[in-house]
């Protein structure tokens, strides 16, 4: 929720940075708290008070606080990277989502080949580096080593956990 300056008669940020009198229908006080100067120091640096002064009271009034957030989180990163800005934290992040999902389709791949092996783990070991594990009628699938099939109390769940 958006917190007004005016209860503690402190000038917002905004008008602090601006040295300007805070008025009672300040547009920037309920965005720009006097205990966040940076924010305003930012936003302003980057789209000037002009600028963000129209886009405040072009905006539908319960959307406001959002618009300021968004443009306090582009001016930081403009500030970071001016070249690219936000879009490039974006652009980092999506690469990492989709080198992720590769690894865990390889990881999901290399399960359902393990899974479905025939070898059966009471004859020969399997080869260097491959697990045999078996299914029962239920679909679970039980793993070679008999720790492996406890359910994992560790964080307090007894859904199998994760290893």
């Amino acid at each position: 929720m958006a917190s007004s300056s005016h209860s503690s008669n402190f000038p917002c940020a905004a008008c602090k940075f601006l040295r300007r009198k805070c008025m009672p229908d300040c547009v920037f006080a309920p965005y720009f708290p006097p205990e966040e100067p940076q924010k305003f120091i930012n936003v302003h640096k980057i789209f000037g008070a002009s600028n963000v002064s129209k886009l405040i009271n072009e905006v539908a009034p319960h959307q406001r606080e959002d618009a300021v957030n968004s443009l306090a989180y582009e001016a930081e990163a403009r500030l970071k990277d001016p070249v690219y800005g936000c879009v490039g934290a974006i652009s980092i992040l999506q690469r990492q989502v989709l080198r992720l999902q590769r690894e865990l389709d390889a990881i999901h791949a290399d399960l359902i080949r393990y899974a479905t092996a025939t070898c059966s783990c009471n004859e020969m070991p399997p080869p260097m580096g491959r697990t045999c594990f078996h299914h029962n009628s239920s679909g679970n699938i039980y793993y070679p080593n008999p720790h492996w099939n406890e359910p994992y109390e560790g964080n307090g769940r007894s859904d199998g956990g994760s290893l």
